[in-house]
């Protein structure tokens, strides 16, 4: 049997199955066809189309965008549809979003992508080794880095908590591409904010 016809029968067998298990099939090829693919290595090599209360925000984004950019995004998924999956880590039916976190809201958010998509939404997975919760903020961050957005606040945050979680100034530096003086004063407004957390100090501070 040559490629051709044994592409057609998939595609007809398929196509007869009802809807979620059609998906469901479709994943199953994708996913078995990227472990044989020369490119298997590329996230983006398999996208897969899940439901989307499988998928979840995580607690560490530091992005931001403001309304009318979100309303430009919801706008551009109405008229062009998902041209990016949303980039997750998945553990069994959980998915947590890395990048992505606005797409994830206009396909959960918007009537009509979500009518559209059949409550469904498209996201490739980070390679398997991204387990711990430090990779995948530093992924997050890079995501968001690369396209220049992030605010400072929450940049500072995100620094205490992977300094609490004993990386050195020097792997933040280089998991975030950061320069060193980024990374010292980034952990100085966290350490000012902690230092006079509980005082009538901080309250005054904050009020200015």
């Amino acid at each position: 049997m040559g490629y051709d016809e044994l592409l057609n029968k998939l595609a007809s067998e398929i196509s007869a199955l009802p809807e979620k298990d059609k998906i469901q099939a479709l994943n199953k090829c994708k996913a078995t066809l990227h472990g044989i693919s020369p490119f298997k290595d590329e996230p983006t090599d398999c996208v897969l189309w899940v439901p989307a209360d499988q998928v979840e925000a995580n607690d560490y984004n530091p992005n931001s965008v403001a309304p009318p950019e979100m309303k430009l995004l919801e706008l551009s998924i109405e008229e062009d549809g998902y041209t990016q999956p949303i980039v997750a880590w998945g553990k069994n039916d959980y998915y947590e979003v890395v990048d992505g976190f606005h797409r994830n809201r206009v396909g959960k958010e918007c009537a009509n992508v979500k009518k559209r998509v059949h409550g469904y939404l498209p996201i490739t997975l980070i390679n398997n080794d991204r387990q711990d919760k430090s990779d995948r903020i530093a992924a997050t961050i890079r995501h968001n880095r690369a396209r220049g957005k992030h605010q400072v606040s929450a940049m500072s945050d995100i620094i205490l908590e992977l300094s609490r979680r004993n990386w050195s100034d020097a792997k933040i530096g280089r998991e975030l591409g950061m320069e060193p003086d980024e990374v010292l004063r980034l952990k100085q407004i966290t350490g000012l904010a902690e230092l006079f957390a509980d005082s009538d100090f901080s309250m005054a501070w904050e009020g200015e």
